[in-house]
């Protein structure tokens, strides 16, 4: 009855957001208020809705219905029940659900929150959303449907892949579809503007804390997946340039364009078709992302489905969408001419250069991703892109954007100085510098990649540091310290963003140059050297788990004869799906992270084992937390909660970038 339930509700929405879509619509194009009315209960009906069908799937898989086909692919009573949970958006048809659920619960969140937006506005924006409602919604009843029957129920499920079966992975797609389907807040909102044809400072402010809710949702998401990579995939890497991967950072470098460049709207009501522009392509590669996680046309531990069908729908959904907006603005492009005017030195200047740096990286990225399936379909070759392309690509704009973000933060708006700003950066550039080159003479190897990691590291955390010291005015250290309690939150979120990324950059060069690697055979009692330390292999046992049997190594780590610590590497066989996983066993550190991984048992005795020194690993998340809990300062400052009533009341103080 329940599951019946939650496929009526499906059908429901799917009723209601075919309301929401037209009607309101209709209303704000004949400015009739009663129809116009009518969105804000259709988005909160269409929330409901899909939260029932939602709670229905959850609950059969809680008490493992296997009447129910997604169940019985994905789930098994012996699996945990943090596992059963996450087992139902771990498939095409329940992550697909859990889609709707976030692209509903936006909109409604625009109804809870968007109060002061004009009426006209408000109900072009939730009909885009809903019209994107009525295309997944058909999408999932038509083709993917959750809650389709088995007449003769088996007596337990085929469990969900072992890869999945793990906390990283249980909370990493709910944040990565918050990011994504965030977007589409920003896609309704350009949308809908461009049907007003009015695009100003006041639709920069409205539109800029949804953006930023959704880079802070993909930045946690894609953080917790290069964490689960690291730790689980057992390969000691925490970025592969998975196709998957690709296609979730590719809206995120859009979407941070798209950040940077509402504040030049806001600011000069200069980059109006530029910033419309960004908001449509940042959704647009969602859906894209969408398409290669649910089409079959690549081959990834990330992906759910391998049905053509299914990825002809989406393209289909791509094609409408990004064909129609792209249209509309083409349509309307004369109406967003640029008013304001800046010299060709200006914080104006720095955040084109952000943006263009931004949208190149994720134009490269998009090359190299689709580059292979262009290359088979129109040539039948097969061809590989991988890191070393991706590597070489993408760094160079990595550097760049750190060489420019701490002079752009520092100057003025309109017209700057860029020699006054290269001289309060100055003392900043030279420690960077010096610091770069004592590691460069330091290290035992010739690479660069460390020492220009830890200088532009340097530089982006202190050009930080001297940024926010800059909004305390003038006067003795103590007085401006005090005054650090009165710079807004918009400017402590911007400050601590930049920092984060340059940890980010430090940990990422600091791994890739320095890492320590050992790979080799080892019998029981043995040992070997990994750096200053020494590894023995202690012994191997059998280790039954709740759905899994574990091969489990107990690995001693001594440092000059002193324990350090003991480490329990282990080989999980999962019986169901007869699919073994690797659990590596990490001994973190501030300063490295020793990594072991037991392998398979070798011919001659003894057992394959990896065996890493990751110098710095940690502080790759700890950037990433940074920019997160940066961007989620930033939207609690008190003017972004004002900022929708900018077109009706006085404009309040602004925040700053």
């Amino acid at each position: 009855m329940i599951v019946e339930l939650g496929h009526f509700a499906l059908v429901l929405a799917l009723a209601v957001a075919l309301v929401q879509a037209t009607l309101p619509l209709i209303g704000a194009q004949i400015g009739d208020r009663r129809l116009m009315a009518l969105a804000a209960p259709a988005a909160n009906a269409q929330f409901l809705l899909i939260a029932t069908a939602f709670a229905a799937l959850t609950y059969a898989f809680v008490v493992s219905d296997f009447s129910v086909l997604l169940v019985v692919e994905n789930s098994h009573t012996a699996k945990p029940m943090l596992y059963k949970v996450a087992g139902v958006w771990g498939n095409h048809e329940g992550s697909l659900l859990l889609w709707m659920l976030a692209l509903t619960g936006f909109g409604a969140s625009a109804t809870w929150f968007g109060s002061n937006l004009p009426d006209g506005l408000r109900a072009r924006v939730l009909a885009v959303q809903a019209m994107i409602g009525v295309a997944f919604l058909l999408f999932m009843l038509l083709t993917s449907n959750p809650f389709l029957r088995l007449e003769v129920p088996p007596l337990n499920g085929q469990d969900l892949n072992p890869l999945l079966q793990d906390p990283g992975l249980a909370f990493h797609p709910p944040f990565l579809y918050l990011g994504y389907v965030g977007l589409s807040m920003s896609f309704s909102f350009a949308v809908a503007a461009l049907i007003e044809g009015r695009i100003d400072a006041a639709w920069a402010r409205w539109v800029r804390p949804w953006t930023l809710a959704a880079w802070i949702f993909l930045t946690i998401g894609i953080a917790m997946g290069s964490w689960w990579a690291y730790y689980e995939l057992g390969w000691g890497g925490f970025w592969f340039w998975d196709p998957v991967e690709n296609a979730s950072f590719m809206p995120w470098l859009i979407a941070g364009a798209l950040l940077h460049s509402a504040i030049v709207v806001e600011r000069r009501e200069s980059l109006k078709a530029w910033t419309i522009l960004l908001a449509i392509l940042a959704f647009g590669f969602s859906l894209i992302g969408t398409f290669l996680v649910r089409s079959g046309v690549i081959t990834s531990v990330h992906a759910f489905a391998n049905d053509p069908e299914r990825g002809v729908f989406i393209l289909a959904i791509l094609a409408v969408f990004m064909g129609g907006a792209l249209t509309l603005f083409a349509f309307r492009a004369g109406a967003l001419e640029a008013k304001g005017v800046f010299a060709m030195v200006s914080r104006e200047s720095a955040l084109v250069a952000n943006n263009l740096l931004l949208a190149v990286a994720a134009f490269v990225v998009f090359v190299g991703t689709i580059w292979p399936l262009v290359a088979e379909m129109a040539w039948g070759r097969v061809l590989s892109v991988g890191p070393p392309f991706f590597d070489a690509a993408f760094s160079p704009f990595v550097v760049a954007l750190a060489v420019i973000l701490p002079v752009g933060a520092i100057l003025p708006w309109k017209r700057g100085d860029l020699p006054g700003a290269m001289r309060r950066l100055a003392p900043t550039a030279v420690l960077a510098l010096a610091v770069g080159l004592l590691v460069w003479a330091m290290q035992t190897g010739r690479s660069a990649l460390g020492p220009v990691g830890v200088g532009l590291g340097l530089w982006l955390v202190l050009g930080s540091a001297m940024d926010l010291m800059g909004r305390t005015g003038r006067g003795p250290l103590s007085g401006r310290l005090g005054r650090l309690t009165r710079v807004p939150r918009a400017d402590w979120g911007r400050v601590i963003s930049h920092a984060g990324l340059g940890v980010t950059i430090f940990a990422v060069s600091a791994v890739m140059a320095w890492t320590v690697e050992d790979i080799r055979v080892v019998k029981p009692g043995g040992s070997f050297a990994l750096g200053s330390y020494e590894v023995t292999l202690a012994g191997v046992r059998e280790v039954p788990g709740p759905n899994y049997s574990s091969t489990m190594a107990t690995m001693v780590v001594r440092q000059g004869g002193a324990e350090v610590t003991t480490l329990y590497p282990e080989k999980r066989i999962y019986p169901v799906q007869a699919m073994p996983t690797t659990e590596a066993a990490i001994y973190q550190g501030a300063l490295r992270d020793i990594y072991l991984v037991i392998g398979d048992p070798q011919d001659g005795g003894g057992y394959a084992v990896r065996a890493y020194i990751k110098p710095f690993a940690d502080w790759l998340w700890i950037g990433a937390l940074m920019m997160a809990a940066g961007g989620l300062i930033s939207l609690t400052d008190r003017r972004w909660r004002i900022a929708a009533g900018a077109r009706r009341a006085a404009p309040a103080a602004q925040p700053a970038e």
